[in-house]
């Protein structure tokens, strides 16, 4: 659990930006907390204590996942994986695809880099709907490893995105809802 003086210096810093990327859509923009590295230190000790002990690997989803989750897997001493877009990693990969609101796409991971067994956190900055979250799940669980952590910074929870996340059987983090 966060502190709630940690809550409130990121209410304080992530702003929101009205219809952006397009009407409707309340942004949530986090690039303010790289301006403040000791906001940016707090933010990872919070989120790497909750795995603390927990985790044998992180896996990032591209792009804005790389943001904290590099740091996580530095601070825990774990192996860093990236989860990026389709046609960007190099063979050996596997894909999965998920549904978007108007369309779908794929995401892929590396092969040779989960070791089955392994306990796995998958971190993102947002969770909104939850479709890339559970399609990271899928991909994990697809190389053997087990999905122990979701962590993200903010929560839109009204968006239902856990949902989407229940049949994990892992325990959800985030730092700050919405």
């Amino acid at each position: 659990m966060p502190s709630t003086e940690l809550i409130s210096k990121l209410k304080n810093t992530v702003t929101t930006i009205s219809d952006f990327p397009s009407k409707g859509i309340q942004f949530k923009d986090i690039s303010p907390i790289f301006l403040d590295p000791k906001l940016y230190e707090e933010v990872i000790k919070d989120l790497a204590d909750f795995s603390r002990g927990k985790i044998d690997a992180v896996c990032g989803i591209e792009s804005r996942g790389y943001l904290f989750g590099i740091a996580i897997a530095v601070a825990l001493e774990v192996p860093f994986i990236l989860i990026r877009k389709k046609g960007k990693l190099p063979p050996p990969f596997i894909g999965e695809k998920y549904d978007l609101e108007n369309g779908s796409a794929e995401i892929e991971i590396k092969r040779d880099q989960l070791k089955p067994g392994s306990r796995v956190l998958i971190h993102d900055d947002l969770l909104a709907t939850g479709g890339t979250t559970k399609a990271a799940g899928n991909l994990v669980e697809k190389l053997g490893g087990i999905v122990s952590q979701f962590s993200f910074l903010i929560n839109l929870e009204e968006l239902n995105g856990e949902k989407k996340l229940e049949n994990f059987k892992a325990d959800i983090y985030s730092v700050l809802k919405y």
